[in-house]
């Protein structure tokens, strides 16, 4: 029994006589540990915590190629607590090549458990703040540099101040894009985080199948287990697929902006021409200063580059369009030069592009207004504090705007391209000539349309009245009866009119779950102390956005009075604008 020298006998016994050695016993080696060692470890625990919560906060990468000793750089966690210890000598003694092997805290694993930690305690934040309150999820996909499918999911909801927040909760790796998959994934960080669904009051998404399917979309699988989960489809999106299917039904301005790409690319095809486009900017800058032609101060007259255009970015458009018009002199000389220079096909390249932007037609369309408008609605409905109210008025206000430019613009349009065009030499065709489309090959014209006919109807009207039907069609908030009712909560709408019914209808139609019967009851005469206290006061005839309404009930402790027109408020504005967020 006793020859083997792995059997339980003799395994026994050596474990018996490790357990009579009383100072290798767990307790007596912990408290071997001196206070100086204690010290050390903290502070080597504490550094490299400060290292990672600067690197995460500035969304910089932790980890270089070769972090060995003898490394030239071995990453910006590493060369981070470089930095700090030569700021401080005591932590030069006790960290990296000074700190013992088994205690160092830098490996890559204690890096990932730090930052762990961090979101760990982020969230809890988040989910205390918004501890029993209802609150909405906007969620948005895409693969990221290792093509994995990563899901971003937002958590939307007005805080104890009366302020929307939309704070970033998590990205959840997924296995494919299915409407299934994505529920599933959203609810197990819900649970992971004792976050009710049925707490739920809206969901934001974009309006891919998979998302904003009607019947097996991830809204419609969410709408099966919280009914009062509204689904808004992102603003900004659709925004975004309006002016982009508006720009392309107009030939002309499809065209415009084939050209537009092509003459960006051409100057910012090599580092040569970019250098060159460049210097000239500098010489004309120096130029018009010396004269008192341009203002000076900080900020002013700076050097820039042509913007290049995304159809996911309908902003990017009006950034192109509006680089090219500040530089338009500039780019024509930088193409000039490299006709002339006759390297071929890059000369032929910017004969094409100097012929296309000398042309009338071409600043006739990059000097239409009607981009700077929809660029500043687009722009309105990514910010963050931005409610669903507001959001609906700023698109009517942007749609009454464009009628009005088409009703009273063309007058003012066709002196500033013609001057435009006279500043720069450029041929203004005679507008009462008759015009004749496609070289003379054009069927079914008319033999007395003019040119003007040509700019002012086939154009200006066209598409004018393409975005404005593309607007009507993707924004039809008559459509929402949601949206309808909850109008009655604006205060611009209030001042007019405060409509009592509708506010008591919209609780009972599409929030019955949040408030008892009772409460129901009860409503309709707190809103009408509710006219008469608040609606009359001076300071609310200032307020002009339901979100800014809500932070001002809750200054004046106006929310605790009138707890159950606070908590409709809530509500509504809880209700999600975009996916920017996320994006």
């Amino acid at each position: 029994m006793g020859k083997d020298s792995d059997s339980f006998h003799k395994n026994a016994v050596r474990a018996c006589d490790d357990l009579m050695k009383q100072p290798q016993h767990i307790q007596n080696v912990v408290e071997n540990y001196t206070s100086k060692q204690i010290a050390d470890n903290r502070l080597r625990v504490k550094t490299s915590i400060e290292a990672v919560q600067w690197l995460a906060f500035q969304g910089c990468a932790f980890r270089g190629h070769d972090e060995s000793v003898d490394s030239i750089n071995p990453g910006n966690f590493v060369k981070l607590l470089e930095l700090l210890a030569s700021y401080n000598e005591k932590v030069a003694e006790d960290i990296l090549q000074n700190a013992p092997r088994n205690a160092s805290y830098t490996s890559p694993k204690i890096q990932k458990q730090m930052l762990q930690a961090f979101s760990v305690r982020v969230k809890k934040a988040i989910r205390e703040e918004i501890d029993n309150s209802k609150f909405c999820i906007i969620v948005d996909e895409v693969h990221d540099e290792s093509k994995k499918e990563q899901m971003a999911i937002v958590l939307r909801f007005v805080d104890k101040d009366g302020f929307i927040r939309e704070p970033f909760f998590g990205l959840v790796h997924v296995s494919d894009t299915k409407a299934s998959t994505l529920q599933k994934a959203i609810y197990s960080v819900l649970s992971n985080h004792n976050l009710d669904i049925q707490n739920i009051r809206g969901q934001g998404h974009d309006g891919a199948s998979n998302m904003g399917g009607e019947w097996n979309g991830l809204q419609a699988l969410i709408l099966k287990d919280c009914p009062y989960a509204y689904y808004v489809h992102c603003l900004a999106h659709r925004l975004q697929l309006a002016l982009v299917a508006a720009s392309r039904e107009v030939i002309p301005i499809q065209k415009f902006f084939t050209k537009l790409t092509f003459i960006v690319n051409i100057l910012g095809a090599s580092c040569k021409r970019n250098d060159e486009f460049q210097s000239a900017q500098v010489e004309e800058i120096a130029y018009l200063t010396s004269i008192d032609e341009l203002e000076t101060g900080r900020g002013l007259n700076q050097i820039g580059t042509l913007q290049c255009t995304r159809d996911t970015r309908w902003s990017s458009h009006f950034k192109s369009i509006s680089s090219l018009r500040q530089r338009f002199s500039l780019t024509c000389q930088v193409l000039l030069n490299i006709i002339e220079e006759g390297k071929r096909p890059q000369a032929g390249d910017a004969d094409l592009a100097y012929e296309s932007m000398t042309l009338y037609q071409f600043v006739f369309i990059f000097m239409e207004e009607i981009m700077e408008n929809t660029n500043e609605l687009c722009l309105a409905l990514q910010s963050q504090s931005q409610d669903i109210l507001n959001a609906m008025s700023l698109v009517s206000s942007t749609k009454t705007f464009i009628q009005k430019l088409r009703d009273d613009g063309w007058d003012t349009l066709f002196a500033k391209v013609n001057s435009f065009c006279e500043a720069r030499n450029i041929d203004i065709p005679d507008m009462n000539a008759r015009y004749v489309g496609r070289g003379g090959r054009a069927r079914h014209q008319q033999d007395d349309w003019t040119i003007q006919h040509y700019y002012q109807v086939d154009i200006f009207y066209a598409v004018i009245d393409s975005q404005l039907q593309e607007l009507s069609n993707r924004f039809n908030e008559h459509a929402v009866e949601l949206l309808t009712l909850s109008s009655a909560l604006d205060p611009i709408e209030i001042s007019k009119c405060f409509k009592i019914d509708a506010i008591c209808q919209l609780v009972e139609k599409f929030y019955p779950h949040d408030f008892a019967d009772h409460e129901k009851l009860q409503l309709k005469k707190h809103l009408e102390f509710f006219e008469y206290d608040v609606v009359k006061d001076q300071e609310f005839k200032s307020i002009s956005t339901i979100s800014d309404l809500s932070q001002w009930l809750v200054r004046t402790k106006r929310s605790t009075r009138y707890p159950l027109v606070y908590r409709v408020i809530v509500l509504v504005i809880t209700l999600p604008v975009s996916t920017a967020t996320t994006e």
